[in-house]
């Protein structure tokens, strides 16, 4: 069955059924697969969006070799892609070697890079998000390069605008969202010089039932904990949507490489979201903190007009992270830190 806003279920009801929904191509996404030749491959494969953005290519072009990268500490993804029939490579992306002695793929997602923890070893934080895309944009600048990036890179912005469209120039607070940047001028510096066809993939909280920012809120009124409203504005998107998106980038690479917003088209803010988990799970959300006037908060325009609405809107995200929280389903332990605001995670 293909992804279509009428074939949307109303529940989800364990992880199997999640990694299903988050593998089912559209039929956009495979008209745009197929302006494209080649086979894929996804570095940093492991992480938390990694593993179902690669079964959503197979899924969508499976007469292509799909094939993920990294160094699988976790061994149980690489069963759960070989499952899927994603093949897997094990490869240190810090070792320029190992790197350089990869298959030479035509399509690149690059996914790899440090946010949680950051602010413990901001050395290690700049060379995963700086020192590596150098390391992979020399070694593939033949294929086309749709790079993962954040929307973090932009200043805060006034919560009753638009957001930040792509044309404003990357002032971030906090060493993570300026080593994101890093990332960003090392595929844009050698995008330039060898003519390697890209997008920058600014993408704000891709939502999973079992973390984002939706899980943080839904959590916490869930428990009674307090919300912090002072980043009191966000958006997010569906994490189906984001990985299409970003596959779908790959019809829509510029030479030299250029960014794109990639989130939900509506500024949400956090004290209505928990109200309406409040009003959903029979609990009274306990906020702290006042709304401050500014957010990180992104326009979308860009990719809205390129891919239309994504297929998940935020009422139908609200029930079913709403239904996963209340049957006590499982989640990854890791919170997104979307109220902090001086950029240290």
């Amino acid at each position: 069955m293909l992804l279509s806003r009428e074939s949307l279920p109303t529940t989800i009801a364990d992880i199997a059924a999640l990694d299903e929904l988050l593998c089912r191509p559209s039929q956009a996404l495979i008209d745009d697969l197929k302006k494209v030749d080649g086979d894929i491959m996804v570095l940093g494969v492991a992480g938390k969006m990694g593993p179902t953005l690669a079964g959503l290519a197979k899924a969508a072009a499976p007469e292509r070799r799909v094939t993920g990268v990294a160094r699988f500490s976790d061994t149980g993804v690489k069963d759960w892609l070989h499952a899927r029939g994603v093949e897997t490579i094990n490869c240190d992306l810090l070792n320029e070697a190992a790197v350089s002695a990869l298959p030479k793929a035509p399509n690149i997602i690059f996914m790899a890079g440090r946010k949680f923890g950051a602010e413990g070893d901001l050395a290690l934080t700049w060379a995963m998000n700086a020192h590596v895309p150098a390391i992979v944009a020399q070694a593939f600048r033949q294929s086309r390069i749709v790079a993962f990036s954040t929307g973090c890179v932009y200043p805060f912005v006034p919560v009753d605008g638009k957001g930040s469209d792509e044309s404003m120039a990357p002032n971030p607070p906090g060493e993570y969202a300026q080593s994101c940047v890093g990332r960003e001028r090392m595929f844009e510096y050698f995008s330039k010089t060898c003519a390697t066809p890209g997008r920058l993939f600014r993408l704000n909280y891709a939502i999973d039932m079992r973390y984002g920012v939706l899980y943080d809120i839904a959590s916490k009124v869930w428990q009674g904990q307090p919300i912090d409203v002072s980043l009191g504005h966000v958006n997010f998107i569906w994490q189906g949507d984001a990985s299409s998106q970003a596959l779908r980038c790959l019809a829509h690479c510029e030479t030299p490489t250029s960014p794109i917003n990639v989130s939900g088209h509506e500024i949400c803010a956090v004290r209505d979201l928990a109200a309406q988990f409040g009003a959903r799970l029979g609990r009274e959300p306990v906020i702290v903190g006042q709304e401050q006037p500014t957010a990180w908060l992104t326009d979308t325009s860009q990719a809205v007009e390129l891919f239309g609405l994504p297929l998940v809107d935020t009422a139908r995200l609200i029930a079913w992270t709403a239904d996963w929280v209340a049957r006590a389903m499982p989640n990854l332990g890791k919170p997104t830190k979307y109220e902090v605001r001086d950029g240290r995670y």
